[in-house]
């Protein structure tokens, strides 16, 4: 019997996780990626799943895994671009090193790996990449300028991308989580805040006390991992799916109001 095979980075955690177990369930074959294998011990146990080592940032680890998950299961129907983090705070206080990090992560971690999965299904003429980007690939909030830089990159990347690969039965497919409930707050979240001046610190609490607020409000990563499904599964041309809290109304609302109209309202939600 012949299995749909879905390759996944970043899947150790979160919405990663989520995903593989969900098409696991649906009887898919999963290649579950990470950086640190021992991450994945609670998906080994999993018939439908298998784990490889895989860092968006080293080429040779994308090409060994790539390798490796064909070599097992004959063949990928899907990638999803899960792997990322966010860089988060005062600009100012951001370094090079720290950008360069960003940006390899989010970006070039995910344009190899697209790379990779535009080898092995252009000449099987079908296949699906999901890249998992962010309603902050579509609309900013205050702190976030590295990575809402890092994700409308993606966004743009992407929406390019689809073009050329409709002529391979390719599909490429976007989604946009809003706030969930993972790890993104705790270890895939990089905090930065100046140590020269304390002329932010007043604007950064603020910022903190309304973030943590919103959390209250965050859907599951299943609700995400379901979207993916969907998006992978649907056989439509659509190529964006916004889900979670808030959005979807958020990205409405961006779509509507002016500039200074929207700004107001992400000022107002955040008490700045």
């Amino acid at each position: 019997m012949q299995h749909n095979v879905i390759l996944i980075t970043g899947a150790s955690s979160g919405i990663g996780r989520a995903t593989a177990l969900h098409f696991a369930k649906q009887g898919w074959k999963v290649a579950a990626t990470m950086r640190n294998i021992e991450h994945g011990a609670g998906l080994k146990d999993n018939a439908n799943i298998r784990v490889y080592q895989l860092d968006v940032t080293n080429p040779e680890s994308i090409a060994k895994a790539f390798d490796s998950v064909i070599r097992d299961f004959g063949a990928i129907d899907a990638v999803v671009n899960n792997a990322g983090y966010g860089l988060v705070g005062v600009f100012e206080a951001i370094t090079d090193n720290a950008l360069q990090r960003q940006i390899d992560t989010n970006v070039l971690g995910l344009m190899r790996v697209t790379r990779h999965a535009i080898e092995h299904m252009r000449p099987r003429r079908k296949g699906s990449i999901v890249q998992i980007s962010s309603v902050g690939g579509r609309i900013t909030f205050p702190l976030y300028s590295p990575y809402h830089a890092t994700k409308w990159a993606v966004e743009g990347f992407s929406e390019s991308l689809h073009f050329e690969l409709e002529q391979f039965n390719i599909k490429m497919k976007i989604v946009e989580p809003g706030i969930i409930k993972t790890d993104f707050a705790g270890r895939s979240l990089e905090m930065v805040t100046p140590t020269t001046t304390k002329d932010y610190d007043s604007y950064v609490n603020t910022f903190v006390a309304a973030s943590e607020n919103a959390i209250k409000d965050a859907v599951s990563p299943e609700v995400v991992a379901q979207e993916i499904f969907t998006a992978v599964t649907d056989g439509k041309k659509q190529l964006r799916y916004p889900v979670g809290k808030p959005a979807p109304m958020m990205v409405r609302l961006r779509r509507l109001l002016s500039d200074s109209a929207f700004f107001s309202l992400v000022k107002k939600a955040y008490g700045i």
